[in-house]
């Protein structure tokens, strides 16, 4: 026991330092909360921003909706913008609010376990261990690359990535390059590759929706503007919010509208496609934005290249230096880019936590798949947060607006916390049958949406279960994360004694519960979300 009371203990562990961990930071210490260390296992902070660095690499979402409300940032150069432009973004927003001193750079959580006694988490890093009441996981969803599993790929001759490890030691001119898949990172890959190979090949699975990129410079004058008058920024912002939102609601609410979203796509791939075999191969054959829509000006373009080559087929087998398809045709190769994804509906840091009942949450979800109660706490993990967790992902806007309704959540549970303690230590667990009951209605709304109109996607797990996806808006999700519902909650208190008898589960008082509805808060509509 003396040597767990030396451990370091904190009150806050956050991990991960990309958009969430940053702004989990920036929330705990505008809550007054200073005790608290950010574990980031890389050099620098930025997540994902840091790590893909692949030619073209960019973001989808316009930059004045894709940053934080609280650090506006005048000077974005281009309407979408590149990943050095996001990453010195997140680089300012670690110096402008003091957070350097609260992280832990090269240190990364490789395990984490509830101590029901001590009513907090051990957290075992690869540079020692510490204890803390509550952990917050930013570590997100595009954090660690999936590589398909490819008979003969270890006895491929050539170099080969992963679009979220890039080397840029190796020289890719003059090279025949195959390229597998044609997601979101494929997209800007293509066309940065296909002016400096030698020959280029597209391994394609499944199609993807592409519409026009409306991306442009940001005039200087528009920087004066935003930096003098604030307000315009925010107008700005709000524009570009408010057309995602109605975006949204169609691919929510409204499929049928979704054919003319079709014929822009349609319209857009005949202007830079002419022959009409290739458009046969990059004509989806399911609705738009059952996968996410993806966004280029220059995609079909290269496509259409003479050292373009597209096999519309996934990759099955490598044989030496040949790639073969699933339906037997070969293309030589000299290097092999993977487009694979992340893993995305299998959370890896779900194996590292274990919770109550001495299970992993990984296996916690083994039967109803990945899901938690508004997508940030799950049951038997108390004062275990997410931001960016199941159900939370988007197809249309900005995955900032998301975080920062999970934020607002953290900072209700801190100060419900506090509360409830009454100067002991105190801890959450969500009650089973609130988190099913959450997750049985989002499923519900998700049948009828695209997002479940039959093609396979990332927003979906192995077995076909909606995961990943926030079917509403993100003012709905703001709404339903704006605070913390206490019956929702079993309460674990440690007795003021400080004795160190067993913890004990405290009934929520009924006062609680009819205080909270008195102030027109206490419990959910129970209409749609």
């Amino acid at each position: 026991m003396a040597a767990e009371q030396e451990q370091e203990h904190v009150r806050v562990a956050v991990i991960g330092s990309g958009f969430g961990g940053l702004g989990a930071a920036v929330r705990l210490r505008r809550e007054g909360v200073t005790d608290f260390v950010v574990l980031e296992r890389r050099e620098s902070v930025g997540g994902t921003w840091y790590d893909n660095t692949y030619p073209g690499c960019a973001c989808d979402i316009p930059s004045h909706l894709y940053s934080f409300s609280f650090a506006p940032n005048a000077e974005w150069p281009r309407a979408f913008s590149s990943q050095p432009d996001i990453h010195a973004y997140l680089d300012r927003v670690a110096d402008t609010f003091g957070l350097r001193r609260h992280i832990r750079f090269g240190t990364e959580a490789q395990r984490m376990s509830w101590d029901s006694e001590e009513l907090h988490w051990r957290v075992e890093t690869s540079a020692g261990t510490l204890t803390a009441d509550v952990v917050v996981s930013a570590a997100g969803p595009l954090s660690e690359p999936k590589l398909p599993d490819i008979p003969g790929l270890d006895g491929f001759q050539g170099k080969v990535f992963h679009s979220a490890d890039w080397d840029h030691s190796y020289d890719l001119r003059g090279k025949r390059v195959a390229v597998i898949g044609t997601g979101a990172s494929a997209i800007q890959i293509i066309p940065a590759l296909q002016p400096v190979v030698g020959e280029l090949t597209v391994f394609q699975r499944t199609p993807a929706w592409v519409l026009p990129r409306n991306d442009r410079r940001i005039t200087r004058f528009e920087q004066k503007l935003h930096a003098r008058l604030p307000v315009t920024q925010k107008l700005r912002r709000f524009a570009l919010w408010g057309v995602r939102e109605l975006e949204t609601r169609v691919f929510a609410d409204h499929p049928g509208l979704l054919p003319a979203v079709e014929k822009v796509s349609a319209a857009h791939m005949r202007r830079a496609v002419k022959d009409p075999a290739l458009r046969r191969k990059l004509s989806p054959d399911y609705r738009v934005g059952c996968k996410r829509a993806l966004l280029s000006n220059d995609y079909y373009p290269a496509l259409a290249q003479p050292n373009a080559h597209v096999i519309d087929s996934g990759l099955k087998e490598i044989r030496g230096n040949t790639l073969v398809s699933a339906d037997g045709r070969e293309a030589e190769a000299d290097a092999i880019v993977f487009c694979s994804g992340f893993h995305v509906s299998d959370m890896p840091v779900a194996r590292l936590v274990k919770g109550v009942n001495g299970e992993t949450l990984a296996e916690s979800w083994a039967e109803d798949g990945m899901n938690a109660l508004r997508g940030t706490t799950s049951t038997g993990f108390p004062n275990f947060l997410f931001v960016i967790g199941p159900n939370t992902g988007l197809g249309t806007s900005s995955m900032i607006l998301i975080i920062e309704a999970q934020l607002n959540y953290l900072a209700d549970y801190l100060r419900k916390l506090d509360t409830l303690g009454g100067g002991d230590k105190a801890a959450l667990d969500v009650r089973p049958i609130a988190q099913h009951a959450y997750n049985a209605k989002l499923r519900e709304r998700i049948k009828s949406s695209v997002w479940a109109s039959g093609c396979t996607s990332w927003y979906l797990d192995a077995r076909g279960r909606p995961v990943a996806v926030w079917p509403g808006t993100t003012a709905e999700f703001r709404r339903i994360t704006r605070e913390v519902w206490l019956e929702e909650y079993e309460v674990l208190r440690a007795p003021r004694t400080g004795g160190q008898g067993a913890r004990r589960k405290a009934p929520l008082l009924a006062g609680s519960i009819k205080e909270s509805a008195a102030t027109g808060t206490g419990r959910p509509a129970e209409g749609r979300r």
